[in-house]
């Protein structure tokens, strides 16, 4: 594998969820694989689990790190041709790439939706033009449109968790003060589609996703019809994709008590960082049925299996 830009990269996924399960059972087996190996992290955003989980992924495989923040740390990047750079922008990505790929053996990349322009956003910008310029394999931290390690951890969990073969999964939008991304309900749809579940979507109408990442999949405008008999409720706010970036703030969508007595006992389930009582009650991420901390360690074993197969590959 040369590059994990998103889950469509993975070429056989119920292989992949299986030999997370194995790894993560001893997760120092392939320590030697990245031996005198170093992965450069370069974060475009703020991160927790990310940064960590990924980290400690490389470490792992027995790899040297090398983290940058270049919200503070690095000079502002150019990624247009042809232009003039008399303005902000210090350096081309044609050479940040380049002399970062003769730094590292491995570059991850975290880069999120402005929500100004869904055109731009959807472009990809700052991802593609690393794959293109840069010359060792690139990994999807979160980009501006898609968070394929979250889909491959929420793989991993499901796959775990499930009593049945094919478990009903809902993903429900949930309100947030902030405008957020759509990048983590893409990649757990585009997920969803390839795993054996009974799928479907519950959002306020105008909150829809893009068409071509949904394509057939249910939508269900009644959050309580939605999660009846539901055996996994994945929660996740998103900003409007047709009215580009505007905020969802409707208490109603609130995740209670009260709504997961509707599901079938699911396992709750967020990415997190989660607003409390905004997105979720109390009650519901401290309970019994809550899954979001073991989700959460999966991300390590999530980003080491990405990473396992690169180094394999090389």
């Amino acid at each position: 594998m040369n590059n994990y830009f998103s889950v469509q990269d993975i070429d056989a996924l119920n292989d992949w969820v299986n030999e997370a399960i194995v790894l993560k059972k001893n997760p120092l087996s392939h320590n030697y694989l990245g031996k005198n190996k170093t992965i450069g992290l370069l974060f475009f955003n703020p991160s927790l689990r990310t940064r960590l989980s990924t980290q400690k992924a490389a470490l792992n495989l027995g790899m040297n790190v090398m983290v940058m923040n270049f919200t503070g740390e690095g000079w502002s990047l150019e990624y247009e041709d042809g232009v003039v750079m008399d303005q902000g922008n210090s350096e081309h990505i044609k050479e940040a790439a380049q002399v970062v790929s003769q730094y590292c053996d491995v570059l991850a990349i975290r880069a999120f939706a402005k929500l100004e322009d869904r055109e731009e956003d959807y472009k990809e910008k700052v991802l593609k033009s690393f794959i293109e310029y840069a010359t060792i394999p690139v990994v999807n931290m979160e980009s501006a449109t898609g968070h394929p390690l979250q889909a491959l951890t929420d793989a991993i969990t499901i796959t775990e968790h499930k009593k049945v073969r094919k478990p009903k999964v809902v993903l429900s939008w949930a309100p947030h003060p902030k405008a957020l991304p759509q990048a983590v309900a893409n990649s757990f749809v585009e997920m969803m589609q390839r795993m054996e579940a009974d799928f479907v979507i519950t959002h306020p109408v105008g909150f829809e996703l893009a068409s071509q990442i949904t394509k057939d999949v249910p939508i269900d405008y009644n959050q309580e019809n939605a999660l009846k008999d539901a055996d996994f409720v994945y929660v996740k706010n998103w900003s409007s994709y047709s009215d580009y970036g505007q905020i969802g703030s409707d208490q109603q969508w609130r995740i209670t008590e009260g709504k997961m007595k509707l599901t079938n006992q699911a396992k709750f389930m967020h990415c997190l960082p989660v607003r409390r009582n905004v997105v979720v009650d109390d009650a519901v991420l401290d309970g019994e049925h809550s899954i979001v901390i073991e989700q959460a360690n999966n991300r390590t074993y999530a980003a080491q299996l990405v990473l396992k197969k690169i180094l394999e590959a090389k």
